[in-house]
């Protein structure tokens, strides 16, 4: 199994400071998310929506944060230039604020996703998020190193059901 050298992915997150990454003077962050198994167009592989930090290539991973200020209250997306999450490969995934799940719309969240592809080798993946501010400082956060938390990466084929 291929492991990648950055600090790795938790599974969930919860009330934990960003502003460690920005600029000295700026606010901090604090956000709670975690980390699902999506849908996609040709169906799914399992249920979605659930915490888990395996998954198998042509999957797909969705973060969902809530980012707050230092209030409590929450940062919509008039309230940050950008918050994305990168992996330690270096691919970035914009995170995009609205209301979930498709259909009954009961809560409001930032989210992304990404496809595992076909070729993408077995392993854990390290990932971080991104948050800049309306003044341009950026704030990172990354989550727990512990193995059993890190996103992986594991071999075996998917069945996409409708």
């Amino acid at each position: 199994m291929r492991t990648f050298s950055l600090a790795s992915a938790a599974v969930a997150f919860t009330a934990v400071a960003l502003g460690f990454g920005g600029a000295a003077g700026a606010a901090n962050l604090f956000f709670e998310g975690d980390m699902v198994r999506g849908s996609t167009q040709d169906g799914s592989t399992g249920p979605s929506c659930v915490l888990t930090s395996q998954y198998k290539r042509l999957e797909h991973v969705v973060w969902r944060v809530r980012v707050l200020n230092e209030a409590g209250e929450l940062v919509k997306d008039d309230g940050l230039e950008s918050l994305v999450v990168e992996l330690s490969d270096g691919q970035t995934f914009p995170m995009h604020y609205g209301k979930h799940p498709r259909g009954e719309q009961t809560d409001e969240f930032w989210a992304t996703s990404w496809g595992i592809p076909a070729d993408f080798p077995t392993g854990t993946i390290a990932y971080k998020v991104v948050a800049t501010d309306l003044e341009g400082d950026a704030h990172e956060w990354e989550p727990f190193i512990v193995e059993p938390s890190k996103l992986a990466i594991i071999p075996g084929e998917v069945t996409f059901t409708k």
